[in-house]
């Protein structure tokens, strides 16, 4: 599976849900406000690992969703 072909949700334990994911032009994170921001790859990861420790994981949970390749 290639970067851009998945949808990674970070959703709290209150409901709060960010929406990250990467496109032709680099990877944007979707606030639960729907605020699109571009962000890099070092941005993503200093969010995404931290949320991955054991330190974390009932404050939040991390989900992929694959995306379906057009051919």
């Amino acid at each position: 599976m290639k970067n851009d072909e998945c949808i990674i949700y970070f959703i709290t334990k209150r409901g709060s849900k960010q929406i990250w994911y990467k496109d032709k032009y680099g990877w944007k994170q979707k606030s639960g406000k729907g605020i699109i921001r571009k962000v890099t790859a070092e941005q993503f990861l200093s969010h995404l690992l931290p949320a991955l420790t054991e330190e974390y994981k009932d404050k939040v949970s991390i989900n992929v969703k694959r995306l379906k390749k057009e051919k």
